[in-house]
């Protein structure tokens, strides 16, 4: 494909760009970090950079592009926009992975290269350790002055070799690091310790980090305000001084991982590592004018320097797009919620799976108070951080795996979609690596996959849509890719282990979905949680966007830390209110705790008013 000169690109698929965009995009000579606000379009404009730079040559081939984001979702989201935007042999040259994703492909391609005693055995086995975890291992060694926060921490901080002299929080250290390679039947890692692990390798293996630098001269980097400090230890060691170009964008006023290790001044930091210019993107694509105003209220309360946002999106509904909705009781609050949210839906107002229901933790326990009362009124809650096998229902649908057998299983599904046709070609010219430019393969791919179109669509009409099915027609899409063929195209699932998790997760959640379905066209749907309301976490909600927003449970009780000395608190209010395009509402039950009455004073000027709800209210 011929290049388009730098002065005549213009943006894929959206209209135009701001000014600043511009100006971040076309800063290509050094760093540069671009601060976004909520609805700002970050997502959009890595990915539009990443089109200019691949489409002007700016970035040749055979070179490529490094995203890292934090979630698996936002990493394949990125990666899909690419893919729209860029012919198939450029965006090849885009690799979008999260931080986990990264650092675990280094040490599956080059744990020979490791030292002992870190080298791992090709099965070793990926861990998520909790807090309670830690304080059993330090109680049961004996290292009584060691904090269960402290001991993590220092894991993630920790640089290889660990000595096993020094102070007790390093002895604990090193003899963690010994316990999870010698204690058990299998060598145990958690992503910390891989981080630790790929940070080891690179410093002591120059050919490896050579080839990284010449394979990656532009890095972006997604969400950067929660970058940890272990991760920006890796970036550091990685690109110091190689003359890497990078692009980092976030939202310090969404910095809500510094429980998790993100570091409190990581845009202060990452402008003096790497001589970063910082744009300031200024424009809300995501919310009309009444809600982006809102917004600034509880913005300017987190950084009185902040500029007002420009809304960009259309008002489309009538009434309050704000408040507090008061409750007596939980059964009241799970009564009128349901009542309210079936008003909305049954007319075709909003969608069901465009609404969102947000809680600050325990999703499992506020989906077991809340299902009840919506499957009376013919509602359902999609919890997406409910687990099937050993993956959560949002980690599963994020997976690449997960996304190339549903749009292959949608193909037999229906009688015409062409949006999973393409994407179906898109996932073969990939796993292939088939030029788009061989007019002849290219060709073979599509009579091939007609072809097997032709088939799945009979299995289909052979399997009735019953729980018992799902793993025959799971089955029936991934032979025709090849599991082989599969897990050599995707490093993530080359260990038989990852691989598992996520192909036993797709069929346990296929056969869930065809517990309520009439047709696999029903099942693929509510795999996906097309008509069913969406229940999670603020954390998990970051990067996502509904037209309305509930948030359950404003209350001292609930958010007992929201005080306003904690910014990390008010921090997560904010994205939880900045998830919405038209409608945010909290609610508040008197049976649960009491009101947060500085977040309703912060609140009350820019007309968030308390609306109290007796008994069955509207109806």
């Amino acid at each position: 494909m011929s290049r388009v000169r730098p002065e005549n690109w213009r943006p894929q698929g959206v209209d135009d760009l701001e000014p600043r965009a511009w100006e971040a995009l076309r800063q290509t000579g050094r760093s540069v970090l671009v601060t976004a606000g909520a609805g700002a379009g970050k997502t959009e404009f890595l990915a539009q950079k990443a089109s200019y730079l691949l489409q002007t040559g700016l970035c040749p081939a055979p070179k490529r592009i490094l995203a890292i984001s934090f979630k698996r979702d936002a990493a394949r989201n990125l990666s899909e926009r690419v893919a729209k935007r860029c012919p198939p042999e450029q965006a090849r040259r885009f690799n979008s992975y999260t931080f986990d994703a990264f650092a675990k492909s280094l040490v599956d391609r080059f744990r020979a290269a490791l030292p002992d005693p870190y080298r791992p055995p090709a099965d070793y086995r990926i861990v998520m350790p909790r807090r309670q975890d830690y304080r059993d291992f330090l109680d049961t060694r004996g290292f009584h002055g060691v904090n269960a926060d402290q001991f993590e921490r220092a894991i993630a901080r920790t640089r290889l070799p660990v000595v096993h002299e020094g102070s007790e929080r390093e002895r604990a250290v090193a003899a963690y690091w010994q316990a999870q390679y010698d204690d058990q039947d299998d060598v145990q890692l958690s992503f910390l310790m891989i981080n630790r692990l790929v940070e080891l390798l690179i410093r002591m293996n120059p050919s490896i980090l050579k080839a990284l630098l010449l394979t990656y001269p532009v890095v972006f980097l997604d969400e950067f305000q929660d970058t940890t400090f272990a991760q920006f230890q890796l970036l550091r060691t990685a690109f110091d001084g190689s003359g890497a170009v990078f692009t980092a964008v976030g939202d310090d006023k969404q910095r809500i991982m510094v429980w998790a290790g993100a570091m409190p001044d990581a845009f202060g930091q990452f402008e003096d590592s790497f001589a970063a210019e910082r744009i300031s993107l200024i424009c809300n694509w995501r919310s009309h004018e009444d809600l982006v105003r809102i917004q600034h209220v509880i913005a300017s309360r987190i950084d009185p320097d902040v500029e007002e946002p420009e809304a960009r999106a259309d008002r489309l509904v009538d009434g309050d797009v704000a408040a507090i909705w008061e409750f007596d009781t939980e059964d009241e609050e799970s009564d009128c919620l349901a009542q309210w949210i079936e008003r909305e839906v049954q007319p075709g107002n909003v969608e069901p799976h465009d609404v969102a229901i947000l809680v600050r933790m325990r999703a499992d326990e506020v989906e077991g108070e809340l299902a009840p009362a919506f499957a009376a009124r013919g509602l359902r809650l999609r919890n997406a951080a409910r687990i099937v096998g050993d993956i959560a229902i949002q980690d599963l649908l994020g997976e690449d795996l997960t996304q190339i057998l549903l749009r292959l299983t949608r193909l037999g599904a229906s009688a015409r979609s062409p949006d999973n046709w393409n994407a179906a070609l898109r996932d073969l010219q990939f796993i292939e690596a088939i030029d788009p430019a061989d007019e002849a393969r290219q060709q073979l791919l599509q009579d091939r996959l007609q072809k097997f179109v032709r088939e799945m669509r009979h299995t289909l009409r052979e399997l009735d849509p019953v729980p018992e099915s799902a793993a025959a027609a799971a089955q029936a899409a991934l032979d025709f890719i090849g599991t082989e063929v599969l897990r050599q195209a995707f490093p993530a699932y080359q260990r038989q282990p990852d691989f598992d998790r996520v192909w036993n997760g797709f069929k346990l959640l296929l056969q869930e979905s065809l517990q309520h379905s009439e047709s696999w066209s029903d099942a693929l749907d509510e795999f996906e949680g097309l008509g069913q309301i969406a229940l999670m976490t603020i954390h998990k909600s970051k990067g996502l966007e509904f037209h309305t927003i509930i948030f359950y449970g404003l209350d001292n009780q609930t958010w007992w830390s929201l005080t306003p000395d904690r910014l990390e608190e008010l921090n997560s209010f904010f994205v939880a209110f900045t998830r919405a395009k038209q409608r945010a509402f909290f609610t508040l039950c008197a049976e649960r705790g009491q009101p947060v009455a500085w977040i309703e004073n912060l609140l009350a000027p820019a007309g968030v008013r308390r609306i109290a709800f007796e008994g069955r209210h509207g109806e």
